[in-house]
């Protein structure tokens, strides 16, 4: 009888303890612990050892999925907290000798800068593995290079300016107000309130001061654009396939409320936030602006150097022109994220998401 392929799922639990009394997290989710949940996006890290970011819960739901999923197609799926432990993680791969990662990890000592690393380790030990690779990780998660990148290319991004913590917080004259503030090292929506939609200088120096002490990081400032978000999927590496595009309505928020996916509206259930944010898909586009929006998708995915699988976030203008906000590589592809609106309107089952990722990943290596 043949061998089964081994798969490996690494993954990373919070780092702190939570056994007994749980709090609710703050609306930047940095300084409290929640409820284990799910959340309607990626997960991220909050830059700090002693706090919880309840955006990290999600993937352990995600991870308990991927391995049902993998051991009902045939696979033999294991799984690590990687947690800190580097050499424990080593020590693992040695003795597991998997024939396939499938890689979850989004931070190492509750730091998400470290994402990158670890998939070098798996590079070093020459082991496969699913998704991006640390150079694009590690990019991603730079948002203002990012920017930089594809400002290179032709593709539209808000403008923005980047604080560090010894600037002097002036905009720059090309930007005008409103603008939004955002930690220039996280994702999930970590550390964006409704307050981080800022209308004047005084409130811009008040938000780029609360990322540098709160976060210990540089604050991302960008051109506010007003109008319809949206999330582009693509599958894929040889001939990737752009799935159809998810749209998020706002038209639950209150009227003092910025149309904006902030954290609360991604992971804290019972707030106006998360349930006044839904997914729509397909979003309501004419043909001209969805092969546009799929065209700008692809690029980003190509430029970046993506690989499997990947959602690029937009914004449209009110007369229909997309912007970039981020490329977000190894998202989230739990039943309620994005990502997997999209597969299903494409007519992907969840299983059929997580057989081809691993598909595609183990034909790069052969």
């Amino acid at each position: 009888m043949a061998r089964k392929t081994r798969i490996a799922i690494l993954f990373n639990e919070p780092v702190t303890g939570i056994e007994e009394e749980r709090k609710v997290v703050t609306e930047t989710g940095k300084l409290q612990v929640a409820e284990p949940k799910g959340g309607k996006g990626g997960s991220g890290s909050n830059g700090s050892s002693d706090v919880v970011d309840v955006s990290e819960f999600g993937v352990l739901e995600e991870m308990e999925d991927i391995r049902g999923a993998l051991n009902a197609m045939g696979y033999k799926a294991t799984s690590l907290n990687v947690d800190s432990d580097i050499f424990r993680l080593i020590d693992f791969l040695k003795d597991e000798k998997p024939d396939l990662i499938f890689n979850l990890v989004e931070c190492v000592e509750n730091e998400a800068v470290q994402e990158m690393n670890v998939a070098g380790i798996y590079e070093l030990l020459k082991i496969p593995y699913t998704g991006a690779g640390p150079l694009t990780l590690g990019l991603a998660l730079n948002k203002h290079r990012v920017k930089e990148i594809l400002s290179y290319h032709g593709i539209r991004t808000p403008r923005h300016q980047l604080f560090e913590m010894r600037d002097r917080i002036e905009l720059d004259p090309k930007i005008s107000y409103p603008v939004i503030v955002k930690p220039a090292r996280e994702d999930a929506s970590v550390g964006i309130t409704n307050d981080s939609v800022v209308a004047d200088a005084a409130e811009l120096k008040k938000q780029v001061r609360l990322i540098h002490s709160e976060f210990e990081q540089p604050a991302l400032v960008e051109q506010y654009i007003l109008g319809r978000e949206v999330n582009v999927a693509v599958m894929g590496n040889k001939r990737p396939v752009v799935l159809p595009i998810s749209e998020i309505d706002f038209s639950g928020l209150t009227d003092d409320m910025h149309k904006i996916v902030s954290y609360d509206a991604k992971w804290v259930e019972g707030t106006v936030a998360f349930s006044g944010t839904q997914g729509i898909c397909p979003a309501k586009l004419s043909p001209e602006d969805e092969a546009q929006i799929k065209d700008i998708a692809l690029r980003c995915y190509q430029i970046m150097g993506c690989r499997d699988y990947a959602r690029v976030d937009m914004r449209l203008t009110r007369n229909r022109t997309p912007y970039v906000l981020e490329v977000n590589p190894n998202p989230d592809i739990s039943d309620d994220a994005g990502f997997a609106r999209s597969a299903r309107e494409y007519g992907l089952s969840f299983h059929q998401v997580v057989g081809k990722i691993v598909e595609y990943a183990l034909a790069r290596y052969q």
